[in-house]
Parts: C-alpha cells; structure tokens; sequence
C-alpha cells in the first residue's frame, strides 16, 4: 500500500471516528484501522465525502498508509485494550514515529508506556480530549503530554482540528513531558465532577426551598448563563430541566432514576490529591455524592430517619434565595477551580512537568465540557502571576468571594434546616474558612498524635521537632 495518510485512527467508535472525520474535514488524508473492518467500510461509505480516508484491514497496512514520520492515533478503551494494541503496531514502526493514545488512560499508565516507547525510539503522546462526541467532530479542547519533538510534528494539526476561542487562539497547547497531558485530563475530570454537583445541589435547593417547578429553575439557569456563571454546563442544565418526558407529560428529570454513574476519572482526581496531600475535598464530595446515590439500598433503610422536611419559601422569599443561591454557586465554583489548578500545580512540580497553569486554562475556553467565560479571568491571573498560590489569592477574585460569602452562608443555612444535603456547598466553603483561618485544630492533632504515637511536633517559638513524655511531670525532649 502507497504512503500518503498524515495521520491514522485506530479504534473507530463514536469518538475515533468523530476525530477521524474532524482530521479529515480539515484537509488531512487519514488512514482508518479497525479491530471489526466493517466499521472502517462503513465510516468511509457514510462519510467518505467529508475528505480523503484511506481504509485498511491490517495493522501492517494501515501503517503502511502512514506517511513518515507516521502519525497513530489510539481509540480504544483505557487499560489492557490499550496495551494489546501498543503491542500489535509498535513492532511495524521506526524510530521516530509516533503513537498518540486519546482515550482516558491514567497518567501513570501513559508514563510507563512513554518511558518503554522512548527507549525504542517511538514517541508516545498521552492525550488527554475533552469535549464528548459533538466536541470530536466540530472541535474538542486538546491536551497533549509527550516529547517536544513530537509535538512540533502533531501540535500543527492538532490545533487545526481543535476548538477555537472566542479570541480565535485553538484549545490545544503542550501540557508537558510523558503524562502531563493525561494528568491535566484528569483534573479536568476532577472539576466537571465538582461543577456538576453544585449544579445539581443549585437546582434542589431552588426546587425544595424556593419550591420552583424545573421549567421555572430552566428559565432561572438561562439567565445566570448570560452573566458571570455562562457556561457549557449551565447551558445544558436549562436544556435538561425544560426537557419533557414524552411518554409521560412530566419533567425529565422526575422520570429519571437518581442515581449517577461515573467512569473513574473522578476517582482518581481524588486519589493522587491524597498522594500528592492537596486538599480537594469539593471535587471529594461530588464522587461522594455520586456513589451515595447509588446506595439504593442503604437510601431506601434511611428515608424514615429524623429531621426537617423542606418547606417552600414565598414568591418574594423565593426571588431573593434565587440570587443567594447564584451568588453561593459562583463562589463554590470558583473554590472548585482553585482545588483543581492547586492539584496542577502540585502534580506539575512533582513529576518536573512544568505546567503552564494560564495555558490550561487558556485551552479550556472552549471545546472542553467545564468551558466558561470565567476561564479567560483564570488565565489573566496566571499570565500576570505565574507563581500565584492559589486563584483565591487573586484580587478580583478575592473581591468576588468576599461580596458572595454572606449570601452563600444563608444558603447554607437554609439548606442546614430545610434538611436539604448540599455536601459541594457545604465543602466549598469549610475550605475557603479553612484557608482564611488564623488557627486551625491541627495543632490539637498533633498533641493527640504524639501523645499515642510519640511522632512529634514542631513548636511556634523555636525550631525543631520535640516529643512530650506524656504522665507524671510531662517532660519536653527534643526529637
């Protein structure tokens, strides 16, 4: 077979073949591979008239189609699928060739395939996309990890297929080495866990407390997506809430179970914070929250425990909440993003990546499903303080929290004797309390964990470790 493809996809479900035809609609001749060839067949019979495809029935063809140095991108699921197919195509290719995995893997996955691909000269690009099926056709927010070499190769039509924002600049840019772009993924994850929760806890208290009906809360998150909280995930709030079961004449959402699923990203964003120790108990409490929801059983034993039943507010009571609950959401949302990027930061610094944290969020401007007009205002901040320790050190966002912590302290209030949980909330704001405080308990912490465990403490007069021989005259010792 000939050489002529700039790119090829492997793995030809709703997202590589997506990507496929986005890479083909903007001018590239993209060879196609599938475990079942009839799915190659027929994405070219369906779609051929988008651009130039070049479909192949082998791996050995299909590399074969690949122009040098040969562009291979992965579609397929994370994990054990994943390495059956490194292994089936890195043996047909040459030192510097590139294989570009796009699925959901775990960065240290994606690290370990590097560092065995690089030391026989190929090049492995973890990839993180963001932006569903619609993002992979029309423009997805890209986040690639690997060598700078390949980059200078595939970041060019990476940025071509890319998402553009407003400004016209392509959500794409180079994360950094090995896992950096799939780590950035994850965290990204991590944050739409998080938004969708304070999402999702704005409705039900606008429903329980201010006793609005979903098409009324649809037209509410329509007016908050034309100011500060405009956003994908606002947008699409309105759409489900409005949205009326056809089979049944009622709200979608009163149709549909709740209980929520969830892939493992969310997971993960909360497990390596606990390895790294950085503190995103907002993004902790969304995956909480969803496996809560699937407790059916353990729902089902409790609903007859004691406490208050939500009683809803008057129509005037009802507006003035409303704004409360907006002003409650924002700066929840705000504390969200700060976890997320604090996590960057530490993975970045941890694994020597050297993360440009304004770039990321630069490239989360569109495509991606946390894009938000805000993101511009989070990279400003980066791009004038690139060693800023935390966007609540930010001035204008300082500014913003300190105008909304009133509001989002009733709201909390409310939802604390309504009976109302509101768990992302509730967490958002112990962290913010917890950062402006000027003692916190850990200093009771580490008195208990010397005295049962004799693992010392450090003191506010004098440096040092010391241990305290608890009973009798409670001597002091250096440590």
């Amino acid at each position: 077979m000939s050489t002529s493809a700039q790119i090829g996809v492997t793995g030809l479900a709703v997202m590589g073949r997506n990507l496929a035809r986005n890479f083909a609609r903007n001018g590239y001749t993209v060879a196609l591979h599938n475990r079942t060839t009839a799915r190659t067949h027929d994405l070219v019979k369906e779609f051929g008239h988008e651009g130039d495809f070049v479909a192949t029935e082998t791996a050995k063809d299909f590399v074969a189609a690949l122009e040098r140095p040969r562009r291979l991108m992965i579609m397929v699921k994370a994990g054990a699928p994943t390495d059956a197919v490194i292994r089936e195509f890195a043996p047909l290719l040459e030192p510097g060739d590139m294989i570009i995995d796009g699925g959901n893997a775990h960065f240290a996955d994606t690290r370990r395939r590097e560092k065995e691909l690089r030391e026989q000269g190929i090049h492995f690009v973890g990839t993180g996309i963001s932006g569903g099926e619609e993002g992979a056709l029309h423009g997805p927010s890209i986040m690639p990890g690997g060598s700078a070499e390949s980059y200078a190769s595939l970041g060019p039509m990476l940025e071509k297929i890319s998402a553009k924002a407003k400004d016209g600049a392509p959500c794409v840019t180079h994360v950094g080495p090995d896992g950096a772009g799939h780590f950035v993924k994850m965290v990204h994850n991590g944050i739409e866990y998080a938004d969708m929760q304070l999402i999702g806890e704005a409705y039900q208290l606008l429903r329980d407390v201010a006793g609005y009906s979903p098409a009324q809360i649809a037209e509410i998150f329509r007016t908050w997506n034309t100011g500060r909280l405009d956003s994908y995930l606002i947008e699409i709030t309105a759409e489900v809430l409005s949205h009326v079961d056809a089979a049944t004449g009622k709200p979608f959402v009163d149709v549909v179970q709740d209980q929520a699923e969830q892939k493992g990203t969310g997971r993960w964003t909360v497990q390596i914070a606990l390895d790294l120790g950085v503190p995103v108990s907002g993004i902790a409490e969304a995956v909480f929250a969803r496996s809560l929801s699937g407790h059916s059983a353990l729902r089902e034993a409790s609903r007859g425990l004691a406490g208050p039943k939500p009683a809803p507010l008057a129509e005037d009571e009802a507006r003035a909440f409303a704004d409360r609950v907006e002003q409650a959401l924002y700066a929840s949302k705000i504390v969200s993003y700060t976890q997320g990027f604090h996590e960057i930061a530490s993975g970045s610094e941890e694994y020597d990546w050297n993360i440009d944290l304004g770039g990321i969020a630069s490239i989360w401007r569109g495509g991606c499903i946390i894009r938000a007009a805000f993101l511009d205002r989070i990279r400003a901040a980066y791009d004038a303080r690139p060693d800023l320790p935390s966007l609540l050190s930010d001035e204008t966002f300082a500014r913003e929290i300190a105008q909304a912590q009133d509001d989002w302290r009733e709201v909390l209030v409310a939802a604390t004797r309504q009976g109302v949980p509101a768990p992302g909330f509730s967490a958002a704001l112990a962290y913010y309390d917890a950062l402006r405080a000027e003692r916190l308990p850990a200093a009771l912490t580490q008195g208990q964990r010397d005295f049962f465990g004799a693992h010392t403490y450090r003191r506010t007069d004098r440096e040092g470790s010391f241990h305290t021989l608890w009973g009798g005259d409670r001597t002091e010792v250096g440590a």
